[in-house]
This record gives structure tokens, C-alpha cells and sequence, in this order.
């Protein structure tokens, strides 16, 4: 159950933020899970690449994909070819970033923020956050409403669920204020 929360989590909660995703780049070593739930839509493609793949990543064809989902390392040269790769009104979705590491997750929603207009840390209903960059959807505010309740398969994700796990805890809020894009 609790590696499904995540892969719904990690897939869901950016598919249901865009407007009408139809290409979805995943990088993870293991994304077939995430595969699975892509799949749960019928409409969309999945292409995945090694979380460490940087070359593929780098040849990639500019404004491609709607969304990205990423297991790499928030850096600068992964972060620049995710947004590079992204189109005008693409998000994405990083994962784990660590909220109580409180300077490095900084310096993360500080690289993000130079791509995206959004950058808010969201929870994996566990110890583990991740991290929604959009160019152009507000998480609470954009979600597709049809697409979260009314699509077969999921297990935990669904519309209240989505908008709940962007509330954080008055101490993490406060030690973020400035640094979260919201």
C-alpha cells in the first residue's frame, strides 16, 4: 500500500494540475509503477528515462512534454533540461525533497524557482515530500476536477485528498516563507 500512495501521489497529483496533459517524461529507476498509473488515463504517453540519464535528458527535443515527473537530484543542469524540455504551460513534480533539511531544500526551491512560477512542497502522507513546479497551473486552484474523481483505478488519490496535502505545519510555513512559490 505505501508504494502505491506514492506512485499515485507522485503521477497524480501533476496530471490532475495540468490543463490537458498528453506527454509525461518520467525520470526514475524504477518508474514502471508510475507507468501503470499514466496508463490509468488511456489518453496520455509515458516516456522514461534513468534517473541519472542526463545525456537522454539533454537530447531530448525542447517543449515536448506537459509534465514532467522527476526522481533525480534538483541541480541546476537536470533542472534547466526539465524546464527546457517542458512546454510554456508545463509543470513538474520532484521527488523526495526533505522539509526539515531546511537549507539544502532552500537552495532546491531556490533552483526551481528560476524556471517556474509556482514551487510548493507537497506531502506523500509520510516522512517524504515532493515538489510541484508549475510555469502555469495552481495546484489548489487548477485541478481538473473530472480527471481526479472520476478516473478509475486509484487507491488513495482522489480531489480532496489532492488540495489537502498542500497544507503544511505553521513551523514549516514560517522557516519556507519566501522561499515556497505560491
Amino acid at each position: 500500500m505505501k508504494e502505491n500512495i506514492y506512485k499515485e501521489l507522485m503521477v497524480h497529483i501533476p496530471i490532475c494540475t495540468h490543463k490537458e496533459p498528453k506527454n509525461i517524461l518520467l525520470i526514475s529507476d524504477d518508474a514502471v509503477g508510475m507507468i501503470d498509473e499514466v496508463a490509468k488515463y488511456g489518453s496520455m504517453d509515458a516516456t522514461a528515462i534513468g534517473s541519472g540519464d542526463i545525456d537522454t535528458l539533454r537530447d531530448m527535443q525542447d517543449a515536448t512534454f506537459d509534465v514532467v515527473i522527476s526522481e533525480a537530484a534538483i541541480d541546476p543542469v537536470t533542472t534547466a533540461h526539465i524546464n527546457r524540455v517542458l512546454k510554456e504551460d508545463g509543470l513538474a513534480a520532484f521527488a523526495p525533497i526533505d522539509l526539515e533539511q531546511e537549507d539544502a531544500t532552500k537552495a532546491q526551491l531556490k533552483e526551481v524557482g528560476k524556471y517556474f512560477k509556482i514551487a510548493m512542497p507537497y506531502s506523500l502522507l509520510g516522512p517524504n515530500h515532493a515538489l510541484l513546479a508549475s510555469k502555469e497551473y495552481h495546484p489548489t486552484a487548477d485541478i481538473n476536477l473530472q480527471r481526479a474523481d472520476l478516473t478509475d483505478g486509484f487507491t488513495v488519490y482522489n480531489s480532496d485528498l489532492h488540495v489537502g496535502i498542500f497544507a503544511l505545519p505553521t513551523y514549516i510555513k514560517k522557516a519556507y516563507l519566501g522561499s515556497i512559490k505560491n
